[in-house]
């Protein structure tokens, strides 16, 4: 089903969330080619930009075939936050701008950035505000439901960001305290999808099977599901998603040999933007993932996360490929 982000149109309501050193654009172009309605650029620091550093301002880079397409930014300052969002409205061609106000880790939040803003429903809405009133672009904000549980200002943050002038705003539903532990809170999603009368909410938490997504969708009331690290070295879960909020039908399994394929290509494009040296680095922790539920292959994740080079990473693959295809003739 079709909506809107401000002005934006979103062809379906399946959003790869912003995954730092995952959604790069290689990563976020096969989610796309799956069938992503939006995709979501890793975090950006908004320090990274205002020095113009030459790895961050590599990030901002935006494939003409990936739109629609948004950069999420991150920092602990207003100044340099509306400094940094002004730049990338003027300086790529992101549709939309992020700001992350959910980052959980500890050198994010100790610099008053990422979830540190949950903590007070005016700074939310200050800094909403503040970004808003200086770019033309639709604003979004990703948070999560609070500090922790004795810090829960779900509703009243969500609430800020509406007031602030966000165009759209997202959840995950734990607290910084979790991490990624426990369970997301789908209860206080549920209230917060409810407080926002004026903007899309999109839930996010515990999203790993298409069904999960339409229950976010049905029985939270988000507009949208945003999936997250189940999306990890499983771009179907993204087209499956889609085919059953549209059809209601469920896409089969990928073989052993279509989930090398992509990983392959994945490799390629990555080492394409990154460099024969840090694509097949940054690649490393990808790569295992595209052999969950393939047996026996424990090994070859030992070998690829030691792996240097692009052809090293193609060659293991292409070998654990034979070994499985050669055990199922069997």
């Amino acid at each position: 089903m079709e909506w809107k982000i401000g002005d934006i149109v979103i062809p379906n309501q399946v959003v790869v969330a912003p995954m730092a050193g995952v959604t790069n654009v290689a990563f976020r172009l096969i989610c796309k080619e799956f069938g992503a309605g939006l995709v979501v650029c890793e975090m950006i620091s908004d320090k990274g930009i205002q020095f113009r550093n030459k790895k961050t301002l590599g990030m901002l880079f935006v494939d003409p075939t990936e739109h629609p397409v948004s950069v999420q930014i991150f920092g602990g300052s207003k100044e340099t936050l509306v400094e940094a969002a002004k730049f990338v409205a003027e300086n790529t061609s992101t549709d939309i701008i992020d700001i992350n106000m959910g980052c959980p880790v500890p050198k994010v939040t100790k610099t008053d950035a990422g979830a540190h803003w949950l903590l007070d429903p005016d700074k939310v809405y200050e800094m909403v505000k503040a970004v808003t009133s200086s770019i033309d672009k639709p604003v979004t904000v990703k948070m999560r439901t609070g500090w922790d549980e004795d810090h829960i200002l779900a509703v009243e943050n969500a609430l800020a960001a509406q007031e602030g002038g966000a165009a759209a705003l997202a959840m995950h539903g734990r607290t910084r305290k979790q991490l990624y532990s426990g369970h997301a809170d789908w209860d206080l999603l549920h209230k917060v999808a409810n407080s926002l009368t004026e903007i899309p909410f999109i839930g996010n938490g515990d999203v790993t099977t298409p069904e999960e997504a339409k229950k976010m969708l049905d029985e939270v009331g988000a507009d949208a599901v945003m999936i997250g690290r189940a999306a990890l070295g499983n771009p179907w879960i993204v087209k499956q998603t889609v085919n059953y909020l549209e059809n209601g039908e469920i896409i089969a399994e990928p073989s052993p040999a279509e989930k090398i394929t992509v990983a392959k290509e994945h490799l390629q494009r990555l080492v394409k933007v990154k460099g024969e040296k840090m694509g097949p680095r940054e690649f490393r922790s990808q790569a295992a993932c595209y052999l969950k539920g393939i047996p026996r292959s424990a090994r070859t994740k030992a070998a690829l996360n030691s792996a240097e080079t692009e052809t090293e990473m193609v060659e293991i693959f292409d070998n654990f490929l034979a070994d499985t295809l050669a055990r199922q003739a069997r």
